[in-house]
């Protein structure tokens, strides 16, 4: 014999081969319609979501503190004051003219949904903060302060001061702690 030795075919064999060729074909045509099925509704569906405009309020995380996106400026702090729930929107822009009458050339930022003062951008001596019951005050560096406001950080150095909604705003003392906070070195952010 030569040349090469021939492989046995039967109707049968081919037949099966011709089955399964059909059958590989029709998977991929179905998984080629499921794709474009998917990709059809999900376009379909988030076209479909409804859009946030600008003028739609911002959204409250837990504690009720206003959802703002970052920026520098007076606007996202005012922003930030406006969405503000309730009592506490007052509260807000009390502080913030204190703030502003106290240190006059302040800069201000909105920064993880929390407004921010400082002496020079990028460097902060006050946050502010909602949460259910009141609104906190972070002075970065509030040990130094005197008197030191009475609550305590895991951060070391850094004092916070509640203020509740029947708590009366000492704008002396807050004036007084935010006078010496903006002397002293700010936190880098």
């Amino acid at each position: 014999m030569t040349g090469k030795p021939s492989k046995p075919t039967s109707k049968a064999t081919k037949k099966t081969a011709a089955k399964a060729t059909a059958r590989t074909t029709v998977q991929k045509a179905t998984a080629k319609k499921i794709v474009a099925k998917k990709t059809a509704a999900t376009s379909a569906a988030a076209s479909a979501k409804p859009r946030v405009a600008a003028s739609d309020p911002p959204r409250l995380l837990s504690g009720g503190n206003p959802q703002i996106p970052k920026g520098y400026g007076d606007a996202p702090v005012q922003a930030y004051l406006a969405a503000m729930p309730g009592w506490k929107r007052e509260v807000g822009r009390r502080l913030d003219a204190l703030v502003e009458r106290t240190v006059p050339s302040v800069h201000k930022a909105v920064k993880w949904n929390t407004p921010l003062y400082g002496v020079e951008e990028g460097s902060w001596f006050l946050a502010m903060h909602c949460f259910d019951r009141y609104v906190k005050l972070t002075f970065f560096r509030g040990a130094a302060l005197s008197p030191v406001p009475a609550e305590r950080s895991k951060i070391e150095g850094v004092r916070y001061h509640h203020i509740h909604e029947r708590d009366p705003f000492d704008e002396t003392l807050l004036g007084d702690w935010i006078a010496q906070a903006s002397r002293l070195p700010g936190e880098r952010m």
